[in-house]
């Protein structure tokens, strides 16, 4: 048996603040880190994160691990900019600082209101539940498809042949991609989330390589799509304008890259973790089986367990105190969903996986702020269609190795995860 988390709190006496490093993926790659987690929301809820570039390049970093005050720093997008620090033209979404050359204040991710309120109005009438619920038939027929085209082998990788295939599907779909290319999106993601995973490892040319790559695609097939609309999200995104003016192709390519990897990415980690949750908890899996009425909270359950992005990261715009401590203008300040989503203050038992949990306000798409995932919809959807078909059809699934993690601290990514099941007759 492979258990999801080495890690599950329990031995977090055994931690001195000295130990923990937030920025040693290694770490990440062999267990996610619940020890330490579960230490700080006791011991230090908001702990101030030493800096540990020996060069001097980096700065430290503010840890908030309580459910509460990462709700708290999402909402306030006023005190905790997701754009850019007050006294550098610099900020961004991740530990380390980037300039308008890496998004900021050009992809809707690194944006504050009202300038992100508007870009995201550009594409959220594509992910609204009326919308979603037309795309529900498709999304079943896909998941159906993707289960025909293993089954009758025996067994499978997992992430790559099924937990990969549904959000890649359905989000070259919703963008117009021709299906023949989701592999590219694929490939793309890949290397963009995973640089530092040595199976993806890229150096700095061929990151620019990767996303040349990407955006020449991109703008060819925004300029068909500008000759030819149809209905999709390229189509109204090429023809969009923003106070009165066209975007231009830099905030294009932005939106065409978050929309590409976040539509993909996020997803298919939660099916990933939701599965070898399963193969962990038969007898919850069993019990999903035997009561299919479980499956909207199965969904939820498993974007919990999962917490497919670790964290984000806020500059701090003024001075403002958070759970006791004084933060000052220009910090950098980083809220953490997985701890957020093991908090003992508002999950009972948040340890265990229980498709039944009810009620089940995590954070797995985000805070509660203007960034809360615009996708969520998309994905309840694929998780319980997906699983409907899974449950049905190899109910004797079986991990035949051990998970082969993403070595991010960024993304609760696994890469590879094989496994079995007896072929039916």
């Amino acid at each position: 048996m492979f258990y999801d988390s080495a890690d599950d709190g329990s031995e977090d006496s055994r931690v001195q603040l000295s130990d923990i490093d937030l920025t040693d993926m290694d770490r990440f790659q062999h267990a996610f880190p619940h020890e330490w987690f579960t230490f700080l929301r006791r011991e230090a809820p908001v702990w101030f994160h030493p800096p540990t570039d020996t060069e001097g390049n980096e700065r430290g970093f503010w840890v908030a691990t309580k459910y509460e005050d990462v709700v708290a720093v999402s909402r306030d997008w006023q005190s905790f900019s997701s754009e850019k620090s007050p006294d550098a033209d610099s900020g961004g979404i991740m530990i380390p600082d980037i300039g308008p050359e890496g998004g900021v204040g050009t992809m809707m991710l690194m944006m504050d209101p009202p300038q992100h309120t508007r870009y995201r109005k550009i594409v959220s009438s594509a992910f609204t539940p009326r919308v979603i619920k037309l795309f529900e038939e498709q999304v079943r027929r896909r998941s159906a498809e993707i289960v025909d085209n293993v089954i009758g082998r025996g067994g499978c990788d997992f992430v790559t042949d099924v937990a990969a295939e549904l959000p890649l599907q359905a989000i070259a779909e919703i963008l117009g991609v021709p299906q023949e290319d989701r592999g590219k999106l694929f490939d793309w993601s890949n290397k963009m989330v995973g640089s530092s995973d040595p199976e993806y490892l890229v150096g700095p040319d061929e990151a620019m390589n990767v996303s040349v790559e990407m955006f020449t695609y991109a703008n060819a097939l925004g300029e068909e799509k500008r000759l030819a609309p149809t209905d999709d999200i390229v189509t109204a995104i090429v023809n969009a304008e923003v106070d009165g003016e066209r975007l231009s192709d830099m905030e294009f390519d932005m939106f065409f890259m978050l929309l590409s990897v976040a539509g993909n990415e996020t997803t298919r980690n939660a099916i990933t973790h939701g599965m070898l949750a399963f193969l962990e908890h038969r007898d919850q899996w069993d019990r999903l089986r035997e009561h299919p009425e479980l499956f909207d909270l199965a969904a939820e359950e498993i974007v919990r367990w999962a917490s497919p992005v670790i964290y984000f990261r806020r500059s701090v715009t003024k001075d403002v105190e958070l759970h006791g401590q004084q933060l000052k203008a220009g910090d950098k300040i980083t809220v953490w969903y997985p701890s957020a989503n093991r908090d003992d203050d508002v999950f009972e038992r948040p340890f265990e996986f229980d498709v039944g949990r009810t009620p089940n306000p995590h954070l797995g798409f985000g805070g509660r702020g203007p960034h809360f995932c615009l996708g969520s919809n998309l994905a309840r959807l694929e998780i319980k269609a997906l699983f409907e078909e899974l449950t049905r059809r190899v109910p004797d699934i079986e991990a035949q190795e051990p998970p082969a993690r993403l070595r991010s601290n960024f993304i609760h990514g696994i890469k590879h995860l094989p496994v079995g099941w007896t072929t039916p007759n």
